[in-house]
């Protein structure tokens, strides 16, 4: 009999995915502009460092909030103890007009129907807990976050079951991908509890449009499940078409108050938006009593410290601040995201079109020697390890077609992006691609035109042991 839990010795997390595999090579050998200019940049990390500046600014004009202190006074001794998992009211509050305000003001938040979590993967785990039983299941479009096979299955043993979505239209979710992944789930006896979409999706960089919302409202109305819409990069929508909230579209069709709003849940946090993933801010918002309820008594198990709230619900609640943090930071992020895709269309790499997003999504299916996975992985290798930049594969993500990679840009000085595509030009521009045959050229050229198919479905890939992989 083995001394530890099941749970402790399994193999389902998903560490061993080539996600988190690149960024244990990142930490061993960080590129730093000064001190090790030979390293690895970080391009596989979505986070946003490109308006600390705005934040700080507001630190400094108002010390009562960073100081924890009320009119002058120190509160410190109040907020050091005991407060219950609801959260603080005026954090509450706060965080419901700031997430209405990133939705144009078309929808609003309860501030009763909000549940605080220490970010958003406490926030999806939770959820699973509230909607799924062991071995029940969730519908996921691909590609989608990595992370998710480890937050929304390791502890809950929810299963994911992929909706095939293609670069034929973009990705996007249609009819008949919603309907092939619930019939893929029947034959694998698993029950479908419900969809979860990210919108913006991570790693596409796109917005979900009002067609494929009204696609899945009717689909988990037909099917009499749920839908989880994690929005947390709603307020880095920085070019047409503008963010659409599940919520707004739920307004829209008149749905307020009926069996198919209460079946619908926003996942939310401040990682991306502010730039905070440090913070642990994140929220549940769900029409449901019941979900909230339970929710809100999970959530005793990481919550959000009142230092924290009491600090953030002063910087949300000043409309000012929000208003012109939100107008700029979106600024900020289009232009970032100019510089990469025009870097990469100039050694000859795309990316799908975005409006999104801390990330782009990158085509190089014409760099792979063959139109497998296993040519995208040495492909991948020889970026991290040769050109000494961390990127995430698109297999990772669970894309269906080889050669796709996801590529952040926000979380590094502009300097620093400048010296990954001066990298990764040398790396396209090299002896490695001059060698290649004219015929193979054309003819790798010729499949960024095909559409993959037959594709392997591959279910809980991590989860399987060696042999059956």
């Amino acid at each position: 009999m083995g001394i530890l839990s099941k749970k402790a010795t399994c193999n389902t997390h998903g560490q061993d995915s080539s996600y988190f595999l690149g960024w244990e090579e990142y930490e061993k050998n960080p590129y730093d502009e000064i001190k090790n200019q030979d390293g690895i940049i970080q391009m596989g990390l979505a986070e946003n460092q490109l308006s600390f500046d705005l934040i700080e600014s507001w630190l400094a004009k108002n010390p009562d909030a960073a100081n924890f202190q009320r009119e002058g006074r120190s509160i410190f001794r109040e907020l050091a103890l005991f407060q219950d998992y609801h959260g603080l009211p005026s954090f509450k509050n706060a965080m419901a007009d700031f997430m209405s305000e990133n939705r144009g003001n078309r929808v609003s938040f309860d501030p009763n129907k909000l549940v605080l979590t220490a970010g958003a993967t406490p926030a999806n785990e939770t959820l699973m807990f509230c909607l799924a039983d062991r071995g029940d299941a969730f519908l996921l479009p691909t590609p989608y976050y990595p992370g998710f096979d480890r937050d929304l299955k390791w502890r809950t043993e929810a299963e994911i079951v992929p909706i095939q979505c293609t670069s034929a239209n973009g990705f996007r979710i249609t009819k008949s991908a919603l309907e092939e992944a619930y019939e893929q789930a029947q034959k694998l006896n698993l029950k479908v509890k419900g969809v979860l979409i990210t919108n913006p999706s991570n790693p596409l960089g796109t917005t979900t449009t009002r067609t494929e919302l009204n696609h899945l409202l009717d689909f988990i109305s037909r099917k009499k499940i749920h839908l989880i819409s994690d929005e947390i990069y709603s307020g880095t929508v920085f070019a047409s078409p503008g963010f659409i909230s599940v919520m707004e579209v739920l307004k829209d069709r008149k749905l307020e108050n009926t069996d198919v709003f209460n079946r619908v849940h926003i996942v939310y946090s401040l990682s991306k938006d502010l730039g905070l993933p440090g913070f642990r801010v994140g929220v549940i918002y769900s029409n449901d009593d019941i979900v909230v309820s339970a929710a809100t008594k999970m959530s005793s198990f990481g919550l959000i410290s009142s230092q924290t709230q009491y600090l953030l619900s002063a910087l949300l609640s000043d409309k000012n601040f929000t208003k012109n943090y939100l107008e700029e930071n979106q600024i900020r992020l289009k232009n970032r995201h100019k510089k990469l895709v025009s870097g990469l269309e100039a050694v000859g790499i795309d990316c799908l079109k975005s409006n999104a997003g801390l990330f782009c999504w990158v085509d190089m299916r014409h760099l792979l020697k063959s139109n497998t996975f296993e040519a995208e992985i040495e492909l991948w290798k020889k970026i991290v390890y040769e050109v000494k930049l961390n990127i995430s594969p698109g297999s990772s993500c669970h894309c269906n077609e080889p050669g796709w990679f996801r590529v952040c840009f926000a979380n590094m000085s502009e300097d620093t992006l400048k010296v990954a595509l001066d990298r990764l030009k040398e790396f396209v521009d090299g002896p490695s691609s001059t060698t290649r045959s004219q015929s193979e050229h054309l003819r790798l050229k010729n499949l960024r035109k095909m559409k993959v198919s037959n594709w392997v479905f591959r279910l809980s890939f991590h989860d399987r042991e060696p042999e059956q992989r």
